[in-house]
């Protein structure tokens, strides 16, 4: 997942500084022009982190609100249950195996709403961890660059 962000962001930054090379005047600029590339980079990949983050909440919620159903009937709980070939086994009632098996759904659906709040507190570490640091470049970039968007290209 990774290396999604960190590819394209390489390219993009390669065809940036070919693109920004051949406008250069001084070194000054040189330098001007790589901490511009630097600060639009980390301003995108912070951005891709939040915005991955924000899915990542808005599928939390999705299960939590919708969860999957469980997947196995109560006639192949049955079939499952029920040993076969074995002589002294203990045949369970109808409404016995009924019991379990709703209490194993039940415990299913429970586990599966645990794991959509695991996956929600993590999404939201992906948009609060990154955030500060896309409004502390932005600033930076709006600073710099008098509120114009890239204005070194």
């Amino acid at each position: 997942m990774v290396i999604t962000f960190i590819v394209p962001a390489i390219i993009i930054a390669l065809i940036v500084i070919v693109i920004a090379g051949t406008k250069i005047k001084s070194e000054e600029e040189g330098q001007d022009m790589l901490k511009n590339v630097y600060h639009y980079l980390v301003l995108f990949a912070t951005l891709m982190m939040a915005i991955g983050g924000s899915i990542g909440v808005f599928m939390s919620v999705a299960d939590l609100v919708s969860p999957a159903p469980y997947y196995q009937s109560f006639e192949e709980y049955r079939q499952w249950d029920q040993p076969e070939g074995e002589k002294n086994a203990q045949v369970k009632s109808e409404e016995e195996l009924r019991k379990a098996y709703d209490a194993m759904i039940e415990l299913e659906e429970e586990q599966s709403k645990k794991r959509a709040i695991n996956t929600l507190i993590k999404s939201f570490g992906w948009i609060l961890i990154p955030l500060p640091i896309f409004i502390y470049f932005k600033d930076v970039c709006d600073k710099k660059n008098k509120g114009t968007f890239l204005v070194w290209i």
